[in-house]
């Protein structure tokens, strides 16, 4: 610990504000440079105080200058800003989900920079919607008759329910009562639309009788959840959509699905497990599907609706559909990913988040030799650097048992470990760099799972690691 005396003389020794601001470039707002200023200078201050610091040098002039000047540079960079994904997690949701093709973003830039016949009809020269950008090409994708987008799946389940079901029940089994990311549950979403609830059958087993002695004068809507997130293996047994809707059509109830990520094209040729698409589940029956535009459907941030007409037109008339439409750029883009659909195999090709499941395991062996080879030019003093057979996810809450066979490169610090640098440390600092760089850690190594790193990427991510290591290394000096 430093001595009283000392650290009141280091206290002294700091330099003063106005020495400091004018080594700061002029071009940097005053007020924010005094407001950083003064930050740093009370960091340096609590750290004295607690012993942290015990050498004037490290209180000189240019050093106090230059941490003013890293905090206003980390001040003045954006929030929101790109970084490399490693985890091999392909829809991460805290990653921003899905990747949208470069082609698609020219489509929303022509359309944020100009003006655009968002609810304009250039044809009768009045007043249109903003819904029939996508309308006619989500009917013809999905054979639905009429379809509706809002801001995301969930404000699309609210909106179906308030419109069609408010204050009535609806029938759920309890094995599809899911509850997805941030702790929102189907049940809670119900609540707030104003429909009741109606459970039947057990967790692992519903008969369509469940569903059947559940009906009553009360009864609004048949729902099946799909359980897109978790899975429940075992003694197990679920109503099909197609016994649904023959319930459903007997007692003259709508019967509506929400798939949750929704897939328009079919992976099982890929070695994927059966996930229902769009189309599987309107043609098995369903009057009503919702979906996201976001997560395995690879666009922007969306709620799809598609369906029967009368009840998508009651929807769209609902007020709170103004509380959660669509933007004009997140039209553009849903436009334009809708459009390469048309070619399912251009889909996989050129919509990001379908090339990276689609991707065979020997692409990533390939992408994990270049990875490599560029991070051995880095010349990584102490630094191991060998490949791991590892396994790939979906992401976003979709396909939770499937497994994507992957390649990474693995960084082992073992022998840098005697002087402080660890895998904890690195993927600290490889977190604090520019650009981030977010990796997993397996085995007190550093692993980068090469299936969610575009080729692009590989150059730039080996800078990252020499980057922070050389951090890792002053922090732990």
């Amino acid at each position: 610990m430093t001595e009283p005396q000392n650290r009141n003389e280091l206290l002294k020794s700091i330099p003063k504000t106005d020495r400091i601001l004018e080594r700061i470039p002029k071009s940097i707002p005053h007020t924010l440079k005094v407001t950083v200023c003064r930050e740093v200078l009370d960091g340096l201050r609590r750290q004295i105080l607690k012993g942290r610091i015990s050498s004037a040098e490290a209180l000189g002039l240019e050093r106090v200058v230059g941490l003013v000047k890293d905090a206003l540079e980390r001040r003045l960079r954006p929030s929101l800003r790109p970084l490399i994904n490693a985890t091999g997690v392909v829809v991460h949701t805290n990653l921003g989900r899905s990747l949208l093709p470069e082609d698609v973003f020219k489509q929303i830039f022509e359309v944020a920079v100009n003006y655009s016949n968002l609810e304009y009809d250039l044809e009768a020269g009045r007043r249109g919607s903003r819904y029939s950008h996508v309308e006619p090409i989500l009917c013809e994708l999905t054979g639905a008759e009429s379809a509706l987008v809002v801001n995301n799946n969930a404000a699309a389940v609210l909106l179906t329910l308030e419109t069609l079901a408010r204050g009535r029940e609806v029938i759920v089994s309890r094995g599809e009562l899911v509850e997805i990311g941030g702790s929102f549950r189907i049940p809670d979403v119900m609540a707030r639309s104003g429909a009741i609830l109606r459970e039947v059958g057990a967790t692992n087993r519903t008969h369509l009788r469940d569903y059947e002695n559940a009906i009553n004068e009360n009864t609004a809507l048949l729902m099946k959840v799909h359980q897109s997130n978790f899975a429940v293996v075992g003694f197990t047994s679920k109503v099909s959509m197609g016994e649904l809707k023959e319930l459903g059509r007997r007692h003259n109830i709508p019967v509506i699905e929400d798939l949750g990520s929704g897939n328009l094209v079919d992976l099982t040729p890929y070695g994927f497990t059966h996930e229902p698409t769009v189309q599987e589940s309107l043609k098995a029956g369903a009057d009503l599907v919702s979906f996201s535009g976001d997560k395995m459907l690879g666009g922007p941030q969306a709620g799809i609706i598609v369906g029967k007409t009368e009840l998508v037109d009651r929807i769209k008339k609902n007020p709170m559909n103004r509380a959660v439409r669509i933007d004009k750029l997140t039209l553009a883009g849903l436009e334009a990913i809708l459009s390469i659909y048309r070619n399912p195999e251009e889909a996989l090709k050129r919509i990001p988040t379908l090339k990276m499941l689609s991707m065979p395991y020997e692409e990533t062996k390939k992408r994990a030799q270049r990875l490599a080879r560029h991070l051995r030019r880095q010349g990584l003093e102490g630094v191991e650097v060998d490949y791991m057979d590892t396994i790939s996810r979906v992401g976003g809450g979709a396909m939770p048992l499937q497994e994507l066979k992957s390649r990474g490169v693995v960084l082992d610090l073992s022998r840098l470990s005697p002087k402080g640098v660890d895998a904890a440390a690195l993927e600290r600092e490889l977190r604090a760099g520019e650009p981030p760089v977010i990796a997993r850690i397996e085995d007190e190594r550093i692993l980068f799972d090469t299936r969610t790193i575009r080729d692009r990427e590989l150059p730039v991510l080996s800078e990252c690691v020499k980057m922070a290591l050389k951090r890792a290394e002053r922090a732990s000096a």
